[in-house]
């Protein structure tokens, strides 16, 4: 990557860069003088899996233009994966759709293994293909799809934190070292 740092944060359907998985990245970030670009969005229901795939990649390249960027992207923001790996980018995939065969191919073909999170209770997650796909891989056993674990609330905001750690860990040493 260039000598400037910039990152792009992908929300999810539902999941803003308001939400704390995104929130603490993007702060990550910055600390790292990296310029973040926020993409704000209402997805529109669209059943075609290509369609899906043709929209998302839309939204990025406006917030990417013709820049080299760190991609970190939630859920349906993963759909991003193929452009990463095309563009030789960076990424950080937190509760990637595993569940979706395009989602991983595109993985499979990024030049820089990604970090992936991922809740052993989350239903688009796949462990095994996590780690065929990246070294780099944090997992919550018992975690939702929004990285939601049973109990105390106080658990689940731990959670946020082993996440912040590990993107951390991974600008730190992969992306910006």
């Amino acid at each position: 990557m260039s000598d400037e740092r910039i990152a792009v944060l992908v929300p999810g359907v539902g999941y803003t860069a308001q939400g704390p998985l995104l929130a603490y990245a993007r702060l990550a970030a910055q600390r790292r003088d990296a310029q973040v670009r926020v993409i704000n969005w209402s997805p529109p229901h669209l059943q075609d899996v290509a369609e899906q795939v043709a929209w998302v990649r839309a939204q990025v390249l406006d917030a990417l233009g013709a820049d080299q960027a760190l991609l970190i992207g939630k859920s349906l923001g993963s759909l991003a994966a193929g452009l990463a790996a095309e563009r030789g980018l960076p990424a950080i995939w937190l509760t990637p759709l595993l569940h979706r065969p395009e989602v991983v191919e595109a993985i499979a073909a990024a030049e820089h293994a990604p970090l992936l999170v991922g809740g052993g209770a989350d239903r688009t997650w796949d462990a095994a293909a996590a780690r065929r796909l990246s070294p780099h891989v944090l997992e919550i056993p018992d975690a939702d799809h929004a990285l939601h674990v049973p109990g105390p609330v106080a658990r689940t905001a731990a959670v946020a934190g082993q996440v912040a750690d590990a993107v951390e860990d991974f600008l730190d040493r992969n992306v910006w070292p």
